[in-house]
């Protein structure tokens, strides 16, 4: 796993993968929108189900998004990988993209089921604290100039933050909330129709795929950015040091 650790092998396996990653994300995700489209409308919810489709993958990812943060994190503080920081770091605009759209989303579908686009009830208030988290992870690794200490204190933060994670997931089943129970995830099987979960498991596939392809693609571009900053900040160094040099033969002379 070192091995992998090290971003020259990162650069190029990532790079040979990158096109398939694409390519796959692509396909699905036409797939899983034209079933989508041809999912017939729900009995109760009509055609606002099809919201759904985004919502429900948005979620899930921005809960992914945030465990790979804190995983990371914690091979950041207690491994020191290479790469861990960078995954952290990368993860987090993609994680808050996502969790902004399932807020989005999911305030358009509570409109004409709960007859408004917000509550304050467990489950929104715990995502709306998902977001937040996010910006202060994002804002944090703004803040501080030395990468080193940016990614610390980071880790710290998501760290914390993680317990935020299992009051989403079980905050529908902890308090009593507005918002739905688990449909898809249950020990005793799916509660949703063929016809709506099929669409529903194409499209957390295609934008499970989409995640990844954008966080490789983020961990690159960070990467390249580290490294253009360490070639810079060495030529500085030899700049300032061949002028020491010269000022020192000029005095001695």
């Amino acid at each position: 796993m070192q091995r992998f650790a090290n971003p020259t092998v990162f650069m190029n396996l990532s790079g040979q993968v990158l096109p398939w990653l694409i390519g796959a994300t692509g396909l699905l995700l036409m797939v899983g929108l034209y079933l989508s489209f041809q999912a017939p409308p729900d009995y109760q919810q009509g055609e606002t189900v099809r919201i759904m489709f985004i919502h429900v993958p948005s979620a899930w990812l921005a809960m992914m998004g945030y465990t790979i943060i804190a995983i990371s994190s914690i091979g950041s503080l207690v491994w020191r990988h290479p790469l861990a920081d960078v995954a952290a770091k990368s993860a987090a605009p993609i994680g808050a993209a996502f969790t902004l759209l399932a807020l989005v989303t999911g305030s358009l579908w509570g409109k004409p089921m709960w007859g408004t686009y917000w509550v304050w009830d467990a489950r929104l208030t715990s995502v709306l604290i998902l977001f937040f988290l996010y910006l202060g992870l994002i804002a944090l690794w703004q803040s501080i100039e030395d990468l080193s200490k940016a990614g610390r204190a980071s880790a710290i933060l998501a760290l914390v933050g993680f317990v935020n994670i299992p009051i989403i997931k079980f905050s529908v089943d902890w308090w009593n909330t507005l918002h739905q129970p688990a449909s898809v995830g249950r020990l005793d099987g799916p509660t949703i129709h063929s016809s709506i979960l099929i669409p529903l498991l194409v499209m957390a596939t295609a934008f499970t795929l989409l995640f990844i392809t954008m966080h490789l693609m983020a961990m690159r571009n960070e990467i390249l950015r580290r490294r253009i900053t360490a070639i810079r900040l060495a030529q500085v160094e030899r700049a300032s040091s061949t002028q020491a040099r010269s000022i020192q033969t000029t005095k001695t002379g």
